[in-house]
């Protein structure tokens, strides 16, 4: 049987002008959805968005292969709605969500993806926002740079491309239950949220956790991280203690592995000059293919800093076909995921505005009841075994616990999860393992068990919960799952209808195949790092985004497989790697040096859409206002806020050096609060640089039930980042079972699930196989 593409008889509409949605759509398209744009008569803004060439490239990206309508009053758009499965909708252009509702079908699914949600204290007080707002608010700008330094964004307006996958993975997953159960819903996804979630609530969560003991939340960079070579930029990661000291054999000043102060974070801030430098010499000495090479045989995570012209060119990518021209013939990333069962669209051309007007007709849908429960989440029947591990893996299978699905999380009994012990308690504390905040915030509606994998006991227990769940997900190097014998042979041996969705940080192939990657590696390799940062600085890494960018793709294409499976009863290998992933989100660069011969780069706190755009200190400890005028009407209340009425229009464009010096001095003279106040007040779109910590106390955050409370046995109570969507109309929880203890649910799941006995558990827990603690702790 030939493959289909998995949405295939779909109907998305798209009523949006902006990333988002925009996102949102394309994830349809690949996925073999017919998704239609409707366009005001101006058409949407990206169709001008510039770069510093001529525009369209993003828009293009985003629009391939989709249909675009003109809402020019006719019925048409109203028999659309009638006709959508699914509605996606940033509420622009005039619409309303009661607009929408009222002409879609009982089965409809319509998405809402707004800055702050449909409700709550920010939307009640009209207050504006950016990207570049809303990520001064979730705690993301506050964190990167040196305390010393200007607070800066990340680059690539990465906030938006987040909502837009959050969305496609909730609108994907309801609308599957909504065509089987007859009823659809209504959700309510932030922008907010997401960021808060991905890009500034680590920093929080630790804080919820840990009080005052916490470890994160200081603005920082990475020691070490980018640093220049003979010919170029390249990036490593030591994450781990092993990591660090093998970095320092690799720069030839093995003398320090016993230097206890170096071997801390804090210690390496705290002689950073020297640090650097003694990086620095031993990589400027070297190409960038050299110190990656070397870096490579240490297992040390390491990427060359990539930048537009250097991404087509890197071997790995080149090998794989990552790349592919769109039917405009601009290069850009493929679908980052695969499967010899599953087909995906090529890179179609952009419509021109209006081009299927009167065109299209969607005969409304039935909305017939099916044997779904209406009232249940739309992954209640399904069953995941979950050998995922950090914080990737675990976002995807966390994302589909929270919609309904009984997730098994699997350990080993000597290897369990590494984020278990990551910027928790010392080793002095009693189940100090318990305590990890990545781990707390991202394993909750999941059942732990401990299996020690590498025996043939464990292997057998890994099968037979194979052979009872829907869903594996992995994300391990491509070479483990093999050598504990649990390949895609041997899953679909034991299950011929199980899907396994594999998350490798590179692919199952190519010359990085066997690198170890983390979030900070696919920042580096993706251009993202060289989009972030001041201009006459070094590339930054965002921190951290990539990895809940990758499981949110992984569990877009979980969804698709299981719609898949629903149609034609086949199991499937997917393969859903964490650097296309990112590849996707960070399209922008490539695409525009495709199509237009423009050089992307950072720009510090300056982006499109709005000027001026920046971060101005202001009286006090460390305190800092964001703003950005988005519009004429803006930049004229600026001049009045900042009493200059005398400035031109022409200035804010000419001068924006000068403009920034104003601003400074205004406000410098005010407490933070006042000058957000002051702001607001004329209309101009301003925030607070807020520390990630104090989002535990955001009052829009608590009147959205977005913090939610959670009872850990061990942690005791805390708050919990929630999902950044809601659906309407009934009650906001989505964690309905915390964290689980290392190996709480060994017992419940292998004698419930696999059908061992008591003495046979006995047995196991005598022979290492499973385990209430982690071996040699």
């Amino acid at each position: 049987m030939a493959a289909r593409a998995p949405f295939a008889d779909w109907r998305v509409l798209e009523l949006s002008n902006g990333i988002a949605v925009s996102y949102c759509g394309k994830m349809f398209v690949d996925a073999g959805a017919d998704v239609v744009k409707v366009e005001s008569a101006a058409g949407d803004s990206l169709r001008g968005r510039d770069a510093g060439g001529p525009p369209g490239a993003l828009f293009g990206y985003l629009a391939a292969g989709k249909k675009s309508v003109a809402n020019t009053g006719r019925p048409e758009v109203t028999e659309l709605l009638a006709g959508a499965d699914i509605v996606v909708t940033d509420l622009t252009d005039g619409w309303t969500l009661d607009g929408i509702t009222a002409h879609t079908g009982a089965a409809a699914v319509v998405v809402t993806v707004t800055p702050f949600g449909t409700t709550g204290p920010y939307v009640d007080d009209r207050v504006i926002a950016n990207e570049f707002i809303l990520q001064a608010l979730c705690g993301s700008t506050a964190g990167r740079g040196w305390p010393e330094d200007e607070p800066v964004q990340a680059g690539g307006q990465l906030g938006e491309w987040l909502a837009g996958t959050f969305a496609a993975v909730v609108a994907a997953a309801t609308a599957r239950h909504a065509a089987r159960s007859g009823r659809g819903e209504i959700v309510d996804v932030s922008k907010y949220e997401a960021m808060v979630i991905a890009m500034g609530g680590l920093s929080a969560m630790s804080a919820s956790v840990l009080g005052a003991d916490s470890l994160l939340g200081q603005r920082s960079l990475e020691l070490p991280s980018i640093v220049p070579t003979a010919d170029g930029l390249v990036g490593f990661c030591t994450i781990t203690a092993q990591q660090f000291q093998d970095f320092l054999v690799l720069i030839d000043r093995a003398d320090l592995l016993d230097d206890a102060e170096l071997a801390s974070f804090d210690g390496r801030v705290a002689r950073r000059d020297e640090f650097l430098d003694m990086v620095t010499q031993w990589t400027r000495s070297r190409t960038t293919r050299e110190v990656v090479d070397l870096a490579v045989g240490f297992r040390i995570p390491v990427a060359p800093i990539a930048t537009p012209e250097m991404l087509p060119t890197i071997d790995h990518f080149v090998e794989r076909g990552v790349f592919v021209e769109s039917g405009d013939g601009v290069l850009q990333p493929r679908v980052p995921y695969r499967s010899d069962a599953m087909a995906t669209t090529p890179p179609g051309r952009a419509p021109e505005l209006g081009a299927d007007s009167g065109r299209v007709h969607w005969p409304p849908r039935s909305g017939a009841p099916g044997d779904a429960d209406a009232d249940a989440l739309p992954l209640a029947d399904t069953r995941v075994t979950d050998f995922t591990a950090f914080w990737a893996g675990p976002v995807a299978t966390q994302l589909l616990g929270a919609l309904g699905a009984d997730v098994i999380k699997v350990e080993g009994v000597r290897r369990p999860d590494g984020m278990r012990f990551s910027a928790g308690r010392p080793p002095t504390w009693d189940r100090w393992w318990e305590w990890g905040p990545v781990f707390l915030c991202s394993n909750n509606n999941k059942r732990g068990v401990s299996i020690e994998l590498s025996t043939d006991a464990g292997r057998s227990l890994a099968l037979e919960l194979i052979a009872a769940s829907d869903l594996v997900i992995e994300n391990f190097s491509p070479r483990v799952m093999t050598n504990f014998g649990l390949d895609w042979d041997a899953v679909r041996a034991a299950n011929p209808g199980a899907i396994m969705v594999r998350m490798p940080a590179f692919g199952l192939d190519g010359p990085w195949r066997d690198r170890v990657g983390f979030a900070q590696t696919m920042e580096q390799a993706t251009g993202m790092a060289w989009m972030t940062g001041h201009a006459d600085g070094p590339p930054v890494i965002p921190r951290g985004v990539c990895d809940p960018i990758a499981g949110l793709h992984a569990a877009f294409a979980a969804v698709a497989a299981l719609v898949i499976r629903d149609r034609d009863g086949t199991g499937m290998h997917v393969e859903s790697t964490m650097v296309e992933a990112a590849l996707n989100v960070a399209a922008e660069m490539l695409v525009e040096y495709s199509r237009n011969g423009v050089t992307m780069r950072r720009n510090g706190n300056r982006g499109p859409g709005a000027g001026p755009q920046g971060v101005y200190r202001c009286r006090g400890d460390d305190d800092w206002v964001a703003l950005a005028a988005m519009d004429d009407a803006a930049r004229a209340a600026l001049a009045d806020v900042l009493e200059r009425p005398d400035l031109r229009a022409g200035d804010w464009c000419e001068q924006p050096d000068e403009i920034d010096k104003l601003i400074c001095a205004w406000a410098g003279r005010r407490p933070v609060a006042e000058a957000v106040e002051a702001l607001r007040a004329a209309g101009v779109a301003a925030a607070r640089v807020t520390p990630a910590p104090e989002l535990l106390r955001d009052p829009h955050l608590h009147a959205r039930g977005f913090w939610e409370t959670v009872d850990h046995p061990v942690a005791g109570s805390f708050l919990c980042t929630g999902m950044p969507f809601a659906f309407v109309g009934k009650p906001r929880r989505w964690i309905r079972r915390p964290p689980p203890l290392y190996g709480q649910h060994t017992g419940e799941v292998l004698t419930a699930l696999v059908g061992r006995s008591r003495d046979e558990l006995s047995a196991l827990a005598r022979s290492g196989t499973i385990g209430d603690r982690p071996a040699g702790l």
